[in-house]
């Protein structure tokens, strides 16, 4: 018979990683997903204690809640800024000298 023999791979789950960090530490948690979950579902099933996130990225890329996920990807949730990046070099700048 034809294609006896051959493994037929079905993917319903992924595998994604939601990781929140702070200076010096950082909290992570791996899923399994159903194929078509969004940022948003991940987000809620990692279930993080706290203050709600600034904003959200996939690999370091900022992403809106309804984007879906694929297999492997790392949700990270971003922190709000304490200061603006340039006054902070210039007051490393004025500290340094």
């Amino acid at each position: 018979m034809a294609g006896e023999g051959r493994a037929t791979i079905s993917v319903e789950a992924i595998r994604v990683e939601v990781v929140r960090a702070w200076p010096r530490r950082h909290e992570s948690r791996a899923l399994t997903l159903p194929v078509g979950a969004t940022v948003a579902q991940a987000l809620a099933a990692a279930a993080f204690e706290g203050e709600t996130p600034a904003g959200l990225a996939v690999f370091g890329e900022a992403v809106a809640p309804e984007r879906v996920l694929a297999d492997g990807d790392r949700v990270e949730l971003l922190r709000p800024l304490r200061m603006d990046p340039k006054e902070a070099r210039r007051r490393r700048a004025v500290a340094g000298k």
